[in-house]
């Protein structure tokens, strides 16, 4: 077709290969470029239309009606990204933002996230080849494993820059195709036209979308494809309606839950502690006296009641009083903090980032060392785990909100012994996630209570099942060594931060279809750069090293919102205080005469204490700074918090933010805010324990989460900027907690060295 471009089609072999034996031996990236080119197999959009629309592309569809509806690869979890990535393609095509619609798209390799496939490059490859990612042909590589794996995800704030630019130029294609097919009737130079609200015009001549997208489609591209020029458009940089807002409202938008089918019905589950655990016994004559009562469905590590409705469903599971037997390690918080100090103070350090040489830098007299702690993390998104299937003539149908709906796909397919080409997915919107839904068990055993009912189910975990099999944020422990000159510069620092493999880990389960305990062990003392992740020190430190130390905590772990950055970025802003601290210097100040290399950082910082009336930071004063940047964006916060009789008191946390240029301002103040309320909900709780393979944290009031009215004040301040905009879904949240840990030291002299701040001491 004619508007089809080099980024609609990628070359691929089926030669039956898998990642595992595309890596094997696959320490050398000049071999792994060698396996990829002999992969040819080219792949076309899959668009549904009717036949009243015309496609352009993979992003867009036009109708003759003139409705302009945009294809958005990425889950929406309440981001926006169903109204920004539109807004980018709408604004460069020139359409009437009225006459915009949204669609989920379906699974494609078109639509693989290959910003997000590099970054999780040394999740993908084999142990060992940490150090190759800094090669050119093995990050290549890396990109490119997406197109056999699908690697369709949405995480880590990537959504706008890994494909803003696709659907600039995607509407940018449009429009071009559209103004030629104009300008022939009129017989004039395309670019003579203007393109203005769904309108082309010339001199007196308009025409609109809709009557010229079947001749639009038979005209050709130029190359390059010309984009408009900046702040030509009349859309980005607008509080536009949000696409997905008015169905929210009036409550016709279709989440997981909402999902009804004929003759459908309701399954609740039951799952057994952490580990290696089965279904031992049951009582099912017990869940017979319940109404509306129809089966039970058992899978190996679980067991379900089908019933009329939910609630029925879970009350047989209660009467069933099902027995789980559980062999090997079970998860206990004492074990997890012993396994965590043993990895920092004995086991192997994998070094992933060194600047100069820190070696022989730490005396007595110049060192200052502090421990910190951070306990395992829950998503808890206000819908739990929810999925509904319908098995029938040998294929399933299944309605969920995934993050990865290729793996959603995959685990549906193994459980059913099917071809994945079988199962047929529908994208759901999601109540919130904050990467809970890149986990897609559920998917698995919808399908086999839908095939042995042989009608539509519905399965929704409990909260308390949804709480005690999360994939957890990973529990940590740091040790931070920095040694001191004399006028308080900062001369050396070593970070030593001890953690399991999250990443590796969620990988195999992502990618290589693996169970928790199998991708648990399966990565046991493997290095994890995103162990690491936000401790490239924005600071001018002369001398810096940062470690990884593998350990085996025995809970399944994975991403959360700015995964190991909201405890890193704790770990290091804390840090820098108590320095500042000793050096007698007041923390603005302190930070300040580091911040030679980070003009835009330092920005935030001085713009934060301006508008926040900072005050030194003096003894007694209630005030704590905190900074960072993160995937293109920078950050600075100042809280005002104090600890009286009925706990911590937060009074203000103020924020200014550079994400460079700005798509949708409403949106991405809702988002930082957002971000900044995730954490303080962190600082204060979100965490927890466990015991005998349960976490001890069964209920949201388990979690010590800020109520509404316990939601301080908060000022957010953007820093204009024409720098190409970034991911800002979880820049807020990881320098709230040290922000409120340091003005809690300046309002009682008490440092609190773990998460949640009032959490145990390990």
């Amino acid at each position: 077709m004619a508007v089809e471009t080099d980024k609609d089609r990628v070359e691929e072999t089926s030669t039956g290969l898998n990642r595992r034996k595309f890596l094997i031996g696959g320490g050398a990236a000049a071999g792994l470029v060698v396996a990829w080119a002999i992969w040819p197999r080219s792949y076309e959009p899959n668009i549904a239309a009717t036949e009243n629309e015309q496609i352009f592309g993979a992003f867009l569809k036009i109708s003759e009606n003139g409705q302009v509806t945009v294809v958005v690869p990425q889950s929406e979890m309440g981001q926006g990204v169903y109204t920004v990535l539109p807004q980018i393609l709408a604004d460069e095509l020139g359409a009437d933002w009225r006459t915009v619609a949204v669609e989920p798209a379906p699974i494609n390799p078109l639509y693989n996230n290959s910003l997000l496939a590099e970054q999780w490059a040394d999740s993908l490859m084999p142990a060992g080849t940490e150090k190759l990612s800094e090669n050119a042909a093995f990050r290549w590589v890396a990109q490119n494993v997406k197109i056999r794996e699908k690697f369709m995800v949405t995480a880590d704030s990537t959504s706008i820059p890994a494909f803003a630019a696709s659907f600039r130029e995607a509407g940018a294609a449009a429009r071009i195709l559209l103004t030629k097919a104009a300008a022939a009737q009129w017989d004039v130079a395309w670019e003579a036209c203007t393109v203005e609200n769904g309108i082309i015009s010339h001199g007196g001549k308009t025409l609109r979308f809709g009557e010229l997208i079947r001749d639009a489609v038979t005209q050709t591209l130029p190359d390059p494809v010309p984009l408009r020029p900046a702040g030509t458009g009349n859309l980005t940089g607008q509080d536009v309606p949000r696409l997905d807002l008015p169905s929210k409202l009036d409550g016709s938008a279709n989440f997981a839950g909402d999902v009804r089918l004929p003759d459908m019905v309701f399954a609740a589950i039951r799952q057994g502690p952490i580990g290696e655990t089965r279904l031992k016994s049951f009582n099912r004559g017990g869940a017979s006296k319940i109404t509306g009562f129809i089966d039970v469905v058992k899978g190996e590590k679980w067991i379900a009641a089908v019933a009329t409705n939910w609630w029925a469903a879970n009350r047989a599971l209660d009467k069933m009083s099902p027995v789980f037997e559980t062999r090997g390690f079970m998860a206990d918080s004492d074990k997890i903090d012993t396994a965590l100090r043993k990895a920092l103070d004995d086991g192997p350090g994998i070094r992933f980032i060194s600047r100069g040489e820190t070696k022989g830098m730490f005396t007595e007299e110049n060192l200052l060392q502090a421990r910190y702690h951070a306990d395992a993390a829950l998503h808890a998104p206000i819908e739990t785990r929810t999925a509904t299937a319908e098995y029938k003539d040998g294929g399933l149908e299944l309605w969920m909100a995934t993050q990865a709906p290729a793996a959603a796909v995959q685990a549906a397919a193994k459980m059913l012994n099917i071809g994945q080409d079988r199962v047929t997915l529908y994208p759901m919107l999601s109540g919130g996630s904050f990467d809970r839904n890149l986990d897609n068990e559920i998917a698995g055993q919808v399908a086999l209570i839908a095939r042995k009912m042989g009608r539509p189910v519905q399965l929704v975990w409990s909260r308390a099942e949804d709480l005690m099999h999360d994939h957890y944020r990973a529990p940590s422990q740091a040790r931070l060594d920095a040694a001191m000159a004399k006028a308080g510069r900062v001369e050396a620092m070593q970070i030593k931060i001890a953690a399991p493999p999250s990443a590796r880990e969620q990988a195999r389960r992502l990618f290589d279809g693996m169970g928790n305990v199998e991708a648990m062990r399966s990565s046991v003392g493997e290095a994890d750069k995103k162990a690491v992740a936000g401790l490239d020190v924005p600071y001018d430190i002369p001398n810096l090293t940062v470690d990884h130390h593998s350990a085996f905590v025995g809970v399944p772990t994975g991403n959360w919102r700015s995964n190991a950055h909201s405890s890193n970025v704790f770990y290091l802003e804390s840090f820098i205080d108590e320095l500042a601290a000793k050096a007698g210097i007041e923390p603005l100040s302190f930070r300040m005469q580091m911040m030679n290399n980070q003009p835009r950082l330092a920005r935030c910082l001085t713009s934060v204490a301006a508008m926040s009336g900072w005050d030194g930071g003096l003894e007694q004063s209630g005030q704590g700074i905190a900074c960072h940047s993160m995937r293109g964006g920078y950050i600075a916060v100042i809280a005002s918090a104090s600890r009286g009789g009925s706990g911590l008191e937060v009074r203000r946390i103020s924020a200014t933010v550079d994400i460079g240029r700005i798509i949708h301002p409403d949106i991405a103040r809702q988002q930082i805010e957002g971000g900044i309320v995730f954490g303080l909900a962190m600082a204060l709780g979100s965490a927890t324990r466990f015991e005998k393979g349960l976490p001890t944290a069964k209920r949201l009031r388990d979690l010590s989460l800020p109520r509404l009215a316990e939601i301080p004040p908060i000022q957010i301040e953007f820093i204009r900027s024409e720098e190409e905009p970034v991911g800002y879904e979880e820049l807020g949240v990881p320098a709230v907690a040290p922000a409120v840990a340091n003005a809690l030291f300046s309002a009682t002299g008490v440092r609190l060295r773990q998460l949640p701040l009032f959490g145990e001491v390990s």
